[in-house]
Formats: C-alpha cells, sequence, structure tokens
C-alpha cells in the first residue's frame, strides 16, 4: 500500500483540488463587461465605420474572449505555460486573419461580385 494513502473519511479526491476560488462579485463584474462589450457590439453594427468596422468588432471580440479565458477558464491563475500557449493560437488566429484579408484585398478591390454583362431582356411577348 502507498505511504501517501488517504482515509476513507477524507473528502480529498484525487484529481479534484484544482480549484480557483473566485468571489461572486468579481465574476458579477466580469458578466457585467461582456454584457456591456456585446451592447457596444451590437450598437456599433449601425455605424458606418469604413474600413475599420472589421477591426473594430475584432477588438471588442478579443477583449470578450480574453475576459472569458482569464476568469471563466481560470486561466489568469493556472500555470504561466498555459496561458502562453493558449494566447499563441490566438496570435496564430489573428496571424490567418491578418493574411487571409490582406490577400483578398490584393485580389479584389471589393468583396462584392461585379457583373459586367447587361441584362437580357425578353422580347417574346
Amino acid at each position: 500500500m502507498a505511504s501517501h494513502a488517504h482515509s476513507h473519511d477524507s473528502t480529498h479526491r484525487e484529481g479534484y483540488d484544482f480549484a480557483h476560488p473566485f468571489p461572486v462579485w468579481g465574476l458579477l463584474l466580469v458578466f457585467a463587461a461582456l454584457t456591456l462589450l456585446t451592447i457596444i457590439t451590437v450598437a456599433q453594427a449601425s455605424f458606418d465605420l469604413g474600413n475599420l468596422d472589421v477591426a473594430v468588432t475584432m477588438v471588442i471580440a478579443t477583449i470578450k474572449a480574453t475576459l472569458v479565458m482569464l476568469f471563466f477558464m481560470h486561466l489568469a491563475f493556472d500555470k504561466p505555460f498555459n496561458l502562453i500557449i493558449f494566447l499563441g493560437s490566438f496570435v496564430f488566429v489573428a496571424l490567418f486573419i491578418i493574411f487571409t484579408l490582406s490577400d483578398s484585398r490584393m485580389t479584389s478591390s471589393s468583396f462584392e461580385p461585379v457583373d459586367d454583362e447587361p441584362p437580357v431582356v425578353s422580347t417574346s411577348g
């Protein structure tokens, strides 16, 4: 038998001791921030910011994702290595989006299809 065996009346279970208590007021603050950022995102859709539309929306989404990662996924309290790996994935996603958007702007002047042919008019009648 192992020398570190636990008694049967202990409430400790292997693998279940990984908890980061966070006060309820902190969670409510994060919830309020996420709700406010969602309202800002919806309100931003009614404004025409031109080329900045995607950038503003992505900044707001990144802030919201960061709040969720840090507090609801407990990365703020976890080992720094896990945070680095997780944020590294976001860096690569951002790079993919940047390269895709820059490539699409080089191949087309706009994202809307251009129909060069005149409409066909039917003369049967």
